[in-house]
């Protein structure tokens, strides 16, 4: 046998490509979906203006005077495009891919927690406090001048009050993984009874309460961009960075335990980072399904179980895949304002289904 104390040596260079490689494909997957979307719409504009009104606004106006020099197109048709495309499509664009994100990350962090590859943001009933939230505006008809304000924070608020009483259950000495899955399932039952009661207390909400629960993403704009990619930025950060504590955790509580890790303490962290994390998208899209249950299995077939690309992998996921929902919608049905959680569905189940019925033998369904 070799000295225990020599130094390890450095992976070989093709080990090392290896490592990197998964990462440029999910950028190259993220790059292909952030171009293309743009260019799909109810209106047809020819793809290399659509491409040059981004490069101006992003050059500062550098790189050209006018998007349009050099085609048929009159002064007013462009500025209309141009409105099309900056103010309307991309930041509808950008707040589907923030929200992909941030869904994605949440799902593979939960899936990690709980050991289960059926653990959610939907599960937990952290989406279904959100629900209940928005129905409050919804059915008590609350009129303020800030009305676009008040139908995110009451769904913010009512998603992390969700996530807030998981906190505390994860708290308690009786916060075993069992204990806090039930919990969640128990309370996504007892929202949904809350739900159907404010309805019956005035049911012309119920029409407007329905389209929030397949999502909705055209309440994008610029200040609704900065605030989900802003929060999605900081707390997915902080849930890629707790990869190697996920990992030890699938070992068991014990072994995590005499590795350093305080399998509590790091469970209540990631379940208020994902709160947290969920309740920002669900305030502004509604609630999307399988996104978040979804991402991380296809991480696990392509690259592996480790939770260090998982988490980063699924948000990257994510966003390709609310986005490929956002553009299929308008490919479709290009004249119609469809719920894109209507079409994440349709995605969805039928891939899950897959994986349900071709995971590798004897391997769990999380791969983990």
């Amino acid at each position: 046998m070799g000295d225990p104390t020599a130094p390890l040596e450095a992976p070989p260079p093709v080990a090392r490509r290896r490592r990197w490689w998964p990462a440029v494909a999910l950028a190259a997957v993220l790059a292909a979906a952030l171009l293309f979307s743009p260019l799909v719409g109810n209106v047809t504009i020819p793809p290399e203006i659509v491409l040059r009104i981004l490069l101006q606004h992003l050059s500062g106006g550098a790189l050209f005077a006018s998007p349009c020099a050099g085609y048929s197109v009159s002064p007013t048709l462009c500025t209309a495009y141009n409105e099309i495309v900056w103010e309307a499509r991309l930041p509808e664009v950008l707040l589907a891919l923030g929200a992909g994100a941030a869904l994605g990350a949440s799902g593979a962090s939960l899936q990690g927690v709980f050991r289960n590859p059926l653990a959610d943001p939907f599960l937990l009933g952290i989406s279904s406090g959100g629900t209940v939230g928005a129905a409050f505006v919804f059915v008590f008809q609350v009129d303020v001048p800030q009305q676009d304000l008040v139908l995110p924070l009451f769904a913010f608020l009512g998603s992390l009050a969700t996530g807030a009483v998981i906190l505390l259950a994860a708290r308690s000495r009786f916060g075993s993984v069992e204990t806090l899955l039930l919990t969640g399932v128990a309370l996504s039952s007892f929202l949904s009874s809350v739900l159907s009661l404010l309805l019956l207390l005035n049911p012309t909400g119920s029409l407007q309460v329905d389209f929030w629960l397949l999502g909705n993403i055209g309440s994008g704009t610029w200040p609704v961009d900065g605030i989900v990619l802003g929060t999605v930025l900081i707390t997915g950060t902080l849930l890629a960075l707790q990869g190697r504590e996920l990992n030890l955790l699938q070992l068991g509580n014990d072994v995590a335990q005499s590795l350093g890790v305080d399998a509590r303490r790091v469970r209540m962290r990631l379940i208020l980072l994902t709160s947290l994390t969920t309740a920002v998208a669900v305030a502004f899209t509604g609630v999307i399904g399988f996104v978040g249950l979804v991402s991380p299995h296809i991480v696990r077939r392509l690259f592996g179980t480790d939770y260090r690309l998982v988490v980063p992998g699924s948000a990257i996921i994510g966003g390709a895949f609310l986005l490929g929902a956002r553009d299929l919608s308008l490919w479709v049905f290009p004249s119609s304002v469809l719920p894109i959680g209507i079409f994440t569905a349709f995605a969805g189940a039928p891939f899950f289904a897959y994986l349900l019925y071709r995971r590798r033998a004897g391997a769990p369904m999380g791969g983990g």
